[in-house]
């Protein structure tokens, strides 16, 4: 669930021996083996029994293709049209609308302890996994251990290779059940071992927690890490489809500004439907994923734990859509025409020139992440442009000329 990168290019995940006697300047000299005695040692002392430990130990090796595939990745970069309308299809509403009817025991339960709808529960096991469909074929302790002997997110990866040996002494899953992403993401709804060892509730009632296999554990640890590792506000929306005038003060359209719907509807914002907002307090932002003529969006104070989820915008704003779908929403309007988009080398310069002017942009990678639509912005408001955070051909050549 903190991904949603892909790899840059297809890698044969083979075990590397030779190259896991070779540390990185992180290590200090340090190899694989020492590395790996200490780590266990530190399993020890959080808990970790040496039952587990054993039944661990064969799946604890070093695959340099796995760090290879970590380092190649980068962020998805479709834009949300075409993202939303893959991931969030009618199919997929539709199945979602019927697990929702057949597990309705569950997801009633899920909702009355935790607060969160059955559609937003189902919409993040849609999308990361395909109800079930799409978990990942690879050892997860073999990433771990690779991703913790690494230096990029050392710290990160050894402290969820502790918990995915929690797990495994807990008695959630088998070491051959341990099986998940190249990032080591474990069941239906991708949780990373320390979520899964967290949040993961038994509600089928069989002594176990198995997100893997029982669709009533998936729907209840999710709801319970929405809940409380999302800090979900029972009650209140998440993300609410809208139309916005051509005058709309566009510097004011950012999730980090927010607005009673009362001020929103005063500057001529309505319903998708056309019809007003309600003329209330309830505090809200103005998303545009795709800047003033794509698709606009209010989104709530719920919508932080889709970000949190996922920091990807592209995802967040298609998981939140698709959950309004399934709760009953109708479909998304399309722009009345296409959308302009950069090129790729159009972006990536755009990001160095922002850059050179003193901006944090965040990876120089041809992808317009948060840091980047946040320097966009700022140089629409310089230039006088419409503030809409969309990087447009206009932009760009106003950043080329130096102005």
């Amino acid at each position: 669930m903190i991904r949603f990168l892909v790899a840059a290019a297809a890698l044969t995940l083979v075990t590397t021996s030779a190259l896991a006697q070779t540390p990185g300047p992180c290590r200090k000299g340090v190899g694989f083996p020492q590395f790996l005695d200490q780590l266990k040692q530190d399993a020890v002392k959080a808990g970790v029994s040496q039952r587990a430990m054993a039944m661990a130990a064969p799946l604890m090796v070093y695959d340099q293709g796995i760090v290879n595939r970590d380092r190649g990745q980068r962020v998805f970069g479709q834009i949300f049209t075409e993202f939303s309308g893959r991931m969030a299809s009618e199919a997929r509403r539709v199945k979602g609308q019927q697990l929702i009817q057949q597990y309705a025991q569950a997801f009633a339960r899920a909702e009355k302890e935790f607060g969160v709808p059955p559609a937003v529960i189902t919409a993040f096991w849609a999308l990361e996994s395909d109800f079930g469909a799409v978990q990942g074929k690879l050892p997860i302790m073999r990433s771990l251990v690779s991703l913790a002997y690494d230096c990029r997110r050392s710290d990160m990866f050894r402290d969820e290779t502790i918990a995915a040996l929690k797990i495994l002494d807990r008695g959630d899953l088998s070491p051959d059940e341990l099986i998940g992403s190249w990032a080591g993401e474990l069941g239906q709804t991708q949780f990373l071992p320390r979520h899964y060892y967290d949040y993961a509730v038994d509600f089928d009632g069989n002594g176990k927690r198995d997100l893997i296999h029982s669709p009533q554990d998936v729907i209840g640890s999710t709801a319970n890490y929405i809940a409380n590792g999302l800090k979900w506000k029972r009650g209140e929306p998440w993300l609410q489809e809208i139309r916005v005038p051509a005058n709309l003060p566009w510097e004011q359209t950012d999730l980090s500004i927010k607005h009673p719907r009362s001020k929103w509807a005063q500057w001529g914002v309505t319903l998708a439907d056309g019809r007003p907002l309600p003329n209330d307090s309830l505090p809200t932002s103005v998303l545009l994923p795709m800047g003033r003529t794509g698709p606009a969006f209010l989104a709530y104070a719920n919508f932080a734990a889709y970000t949190e989820w996922n920091n990807s915008l592209i995802y967040s704003t298609t998981a939140g859509y698709l959950a309004t779908r399934i709760a009953g929403a109708g479909p998304m309007r399309r722009p009345e025409a296409p959308v302009a988009q950069l090129a790729f080398n159009e972006l990536k310069e755009m990001q160095q020139i922002l850059a050179r002017r003193g901006y944090n942009v965040g990876k120089i990678d041809g992808i317009m992440g948060q840091q980047s639509r946040i320097a966009v912005k700022a140089m629409q408001v310089k230039y006088g442009l419409p503030a809409d955070s969309w990087p447009t051909a206009e932009l760009l050549a106003r950043l080329r000329s130096g102005a």
